[in-house]
């Protein structure tokens, strides 16, 4: 609980099988349901998942997406329309670390990620918040996002079960939870699958999605 509002939160580690998810020989998997059928040849299902990024009506990612180190989808770094385009916007990516990077650091940098996703806004830039986020801002939506530890060792999930604007979302990453850098995945759409927590909403297809894979018991 933060300022009023509830958050169901789900930690990844180095240790956990995190992966993301977008295809399969069918093509885009859409739903939680459908990643856990695919996984089921693996004796595998998801420990917790949720959307992780935008995407476009025919599911494509918005901006980059790598997975298994392969790049399905290019970074974006001009300014646009929506959230997304809200620069700065950033990547997510984990290899040997978790990593929450701004996308034009990200393109000077050019780490080498086993897994990333990009989407937009940023929520907090090296402790900061994202410079346009209004404190009394009245665009408030369910939202769900990531931010990673100093050390990498850690990504914390968040999903919102109440409406609350980018400023109050921001600040629980940072001031709640000691995290310097976090970045938006997206809003009103926004899902989660946690059975541990009760949990496994539906919707509209998605796009990409991150989750935990585990044995099937």
């Amino acid at each position: 609980s933060f300022e009023g509002a509830s958050y169901p939160l789900c930690e990844g580690t180095l240790a956990d099988d995190l992966r993301l998810f977008h295809s399969g020989a069918e093509g885009p998997y859409g739903s939680f349901r459908a990643v856990n059928e695919a996984l089921e040849a693996e004796g595998r299902t998801l420990g917790f998942a949720m959307n992780a990024g935008m995407y476009h009506r025919d599911l494509a990612p918005v901006g980059l997406y790598v997975e298994e180190g392969s790049e399905a989808a290019r970074l974006v770094t001009r300014a646009g329309p929506g959230n997304f385009g809200l620069l700065p916007n950033g990547v997510f990516c984990w290899g040997e670390r978790f990593r929450v990077i701004e996308s034009r650091a990200y393109k000077a940098e050019a780490p080498a990620c086993r897994f990333a996703t990009q989407s937009g806004p940023m929520l907090v830039i090296d402790g900061a918040l994202h410079p346009k986020f209004l404190p009394a801002s009245d665009s408030t939506y369910v939202r769900n996002g990531v931010g990673g530890s100093a050390d990498g060792s850690r990504a914390v999930f968040a999903i919102s079960n109440d409406a609350v604007n980018f400023h109050a979302f921001a600040r629980l990453f940072r001031d709640e939870l000691g995290l310097e850098d976090a970045l938006y995945f997206d809003g009103n759409v926004s899902r989660l699958y946690a059975p541990e927590l009760g949990r496994h909403d539906g919707g509209f297809p998605m796009g990409p999605i991150v989750g935990t894979v585990v044995p099937k018991g």
